[in-house]
């Protein structure tokens, strides 16, 4: 059964989770001021789903069982689906900057997929377990966190190498009714306010690496798990910080100790073959999801800064402003656009899902990544001074300034102070407040760096077709003259009169 936005807080209140902020322990995670604002963004995507204006794009027939599911639960297998998880991604991001759930579909979806892979590979039953699971979490309407990234430690060695095995989460014991594992998963997104975590491999491993290739699923709450998550946007900053006081977004690094998994959560233990299937698959669908969400931060920010040229008392459509305003459009569109494409162009596996067309969904991905900081420079140029310059916000009570700002602030006749301070601080929060960074950072990072995303692109793209598409202009004799196809031999008329001559090598030694 669907759940509302209010019988998603009232879930979490169930939870017993060991939760640390700002170093102290949190009682109730569902109304600790520190993370309403992310609690506020995901249950964002449980109402919108039950509101009948949104139910095409914000549910979905899983195909496994014929039961109607939040879209952030749907197992993808067409165009359509995830055309729609594209809109339903920017739609809900266009409320709360980011929401975050979409992350529960990527995982599940590459979880799914691999899981089909192992069992045709090594005759395994871990797809049969993974529907199993899919559909409790689909019945339940849950919020699943995705802890893919480790700790890491050392860079330069590979999980097996490292001189604390902890960096990386791994397998400590293997027993009759299931595993034990131990170790650090970082930058898992909404890790204080979920109800599960889907335990990932982070990259590829090699045989020596078989412990950490691992994944499973794991209660916020099981023994053994601790979650050290940072406070999720600016609460109790909504004078200063409008938007980011209401929605945010926590991070948690999530701290395994002998944590117990029964076998029926596990979805790979120790086939390190497919590790780097399962971390691409997710980077896929993943990089496809954040395109959506980032075109939906992109549309606060279109939003905000014609309201903000409005106020200022000027025309949109001349000069500078008409230009900027366009090329913020352009970088928005521009990397959706891509997110259409690879939608589009969706490709069908043997388990029956689609997965988002490799090329275009990074190539949108790194679009976004690196246009962020584009996006808040233009938001700032058509905005003018004031986000700067504006006074804190206690100023418009003070009975000393209130009045004389109020009037010497107000620029066009039409838009009032108050109104025009409003915009203003709102573009400052999405655009230059710690908050801001943050967010630019993570959109730069999450999902993989620019070079990961880099290095797909390079790898997927058919270059051999275009080389073999010139080889064969070439053969037909492109640079033909009268006809006659040019050779490799002297080309009388193209370098000199009467063609090259080969150098006389003996004579020049």
């Amino acid at each position: 059964m669907m759940m509302t936005g209010a019988d998603f807080r009232d879930s979490l209140r169930s939870l017993t989770p060991r939760v640390f902020v700002k170093g102290e322990r949190v009682e109730n995670i569902a109304d600790d001021p520190r993370l309403r604002p992310g609690i506020n963004a995901v249950a964002l995507t449980y109402d919108y789903a039950l509101e009948a204006r949104y139910a095409a794009i914000g549910t979905a027939t899983a195909h496994t069982s014929g039961a109607t599911v939040n879209r952030f639960l749907h197992i993808n297998t067409s165009s359509e689906d995830l055309l729609a998880k594209l809109e339903y991604t920017r739609l809900v991001c266009q409320e709360t900057g980011c929401a975050m759930r979409y992350l529960s579909q990527d995982g599940l979806n590459a979880v799914y997929q691999a899981s089909y892979r192992l069992d045709q590979d090594f005759a395994t039953e871990y797809h049969a377990r993974f529907l199993n699971y899919l559909h409790d979490v689909q019945a339940r309407d849950l919020t699943i966190g995705i802890a893919m990234t480790d700790a890491k430690g050392d860079r330069s060695l590979r999980p097996h190498q490292q001189p604390n095995k902890n960096a990386y989460l791994h397998v400590v014991e293997r027993r009759v009714d299931g595993i034990v594992i131990s170790g650090t998963k970082a930058i898992v997104t909404s890790a204080p306010y979920v109800h599960e975590l889907l335990i990932m491999p982070g990259r590829a491993m090699t045989e020596a690496d078989s412990d950490f290739a691992l994944c499973c699923a794991v209660p916020l709450d099981a023994p053994g798990v601790t979650i050290v998550a940072r406070p999720a946007g600016r609460p109790g900053e909504s004078a200063c910080a409008p938007f980011s006081a209401m929605y945010g977004q926590s991070t948690g690094a999530c701290i395994f100790d002998k944590v117990f998994v029964p076998w029926d959560k596990v979805f790979l233990c120790g086939e390190w073959q497919h590790a780097e299937l399962l971390t691409k698959t997710y980077a896929a669908h993943h990089r496809h999801t954040c395109i959506g969400a980032r075109a939906g931060f992109g549309d606060l920010l279109i939003g905000a800064g014609a309201l903000m040229i409005e106020a200022n008392g000027l025309d949109a459509n001349k000069g500078s402003l008409r230009e900027n305003m366009v090329e913020l459009i352009k970088i928005v569109e521009g990397f959706y656009a891509c997110g259409i494409a690879a939608s589009t162009y969706g490709v069908t596996d043997g388990s029956g899902a689609i997965e988002p067309e490799a090329v275009y969904a990074n190539i949108g991905k790194l679009l976004l990544a690196t246009q962020i900081y584009d996006m808040h420079r233009i938001a700032h140029q058509v905005s003018g001074g004031l986000v700067v310059t504006l006074p804190s916000p206690e100023e418009d009570h003070n009975p000393e300034t209130a009045a004389d700002l109020a009037a010497v602030l107000q620029a066009s006749p039409n838009v009032p102070y108050q109104r025009r301070a409003h915009v203003a601080r709102f573009i400052e929060d999405l655009t230059a407040s710690n908050s801001a960074g943050w967010m630019s950072v993570i959109s730069l990072h999450g999902g993989g760096s620019p070079e990961a995303m880099k290095g797909e692109i390079h790898k997927r793209y058919p270059i051999h077709e275009k080389r073999e598409l010139v080889e064969r202009l070439l053969d037909r004799g492109v640079l033909a003259r009268d006809g006659v196809p040019v050779s490799d031999a002297a080309q009388p008329g193209q370098c000199c009169d009467t063609g090259c001559t080969p150098p006389d090598v003996d004579a020049a030694q």
